[in-house]
């Protein structure tokens, strides 16, 4: 069986894969018949092939199936590209070629929910949804004046996945009037208020360091900290401790929790208090006509 070595630009690389999946499907090459690789790894690969030899795809074969595949799972695959999982990319192909070729494994494929490689993709899915989401929740950025004058708002991010460039629209839309940049080892975003830059991954040490709006930020923090609705597990479950040393609250954390009980016990014990204002209840009118 002659085998096909597919390298691909980056680790992202979502038109060379769709392209490259595309011609090896028609060409009936069953899965395991190729390798998929990125361009880093084969310079990392003493004993690689050449790249511009490795992606020569061969042609379409005379019985070559009809290649249908569901939004679904296009949208499937966006996602799961952006895992940082190297077995994404058999993962994905062999998916398509199940469904290319129809009968009892192409609708496993496309509906069983019990199906081995339709349960892995939808569990990597997930795993690239909840690193957005946690990108979205604990980038912090800090301001720097540039040689221009002009302020830019800087953050450093460590994301499990390949997720900053596909995550740059979340930050757009929220910040859309304000220049910043988010930095990570695997990539750099960079918004100048009218268009997006993407360039390559940077270092911690090319971040910022706190200022005295952090320090206005912690103070803000440490006062509005309820030690009566402290529940540690689960705010370790929503804000994982491989975070906390990029936010900056995180150092008050321990210090917090350890006096948690303490400050609620005081709370209970203390006096009522009396508003400084009183709030006058709202009558309610009665609907309806007046009554004759």
């Amino acid at each position: 069986m002659q085998r096909h070595s597919i390298t691909l630009a980056h680790p992202t690389d979502w038109p060379g894969f769709r392209h490259a999946a595309r011609a090896l499907v028609l060409a009936n090459v069953p899965p395991q018949a190729v390798d998929w690789r990125c361009q880093a790894d084969v310079a990392d690969d003493l004993f690689a092939p050449e790249p511009t030899a490795s992606n020569t795809l061969p042609s379409a074969a005379p019985d070559a199936p009809t290649l249908r595949v569901p939004p679904d799972f296009v949208r499937l695959c966006e996602q799961l590209i952006l895992h940082r999982d190297p077995a994404r990319f058999p993962l994905m192909y062999r998916l398509l070629w199940r469904m290319a070729h129809g009968g009892a494994e192409g609708e496993a494929a496309r509906h069983d929910p019990l199906d081995a490689d339709r349960m892995l993709a939808h569990h990597m899915a997930r795993a690239v949804a909840r690193d957005k989401h946690k990108m979205h929740a604990f980038v912090r950025f800090r301001p720097v004046v540039e040689q221009c004058g002009q302020t830019l708002h800087m953050a450093w991010f460590e994301p499990d996945h390949h997720i900053t460039v596909a995550n740059a629209g979340f930050f757009i839309r929220r910040f859309t009037q304000m220049r910043w940049a988010i930095l990570t080892p695997d990539a750099s975003v960079r918004w100048d208020g009218q268009q997006l830059h993407t360039g390559p991954g940077a270092q911690r040490s090319d971040a910022p360091p706190p200022d005295a709006g952090e320090a206005l930020w912690l103070t803000y923090y440490r006062h509005i900290f309820n030690p009566a609705r402290l529940k540690l597990n689960m705010m370790k479950k929503e804000m994982p401790t491989r975070y906390w040393h990029n936010l900056p609250e995180a150092a008050l954390i321990t210090e917090l929790a350890h006096t948690a009980h303490e400050r609620s016990a005081r709370m209970v014990e203390a006096e009522p208090t009396v508003p400084r204002r009183r709030i006058n209840p709202v009558v309610q009118r009665p609907r309806g006509g007046t009554a004759g």
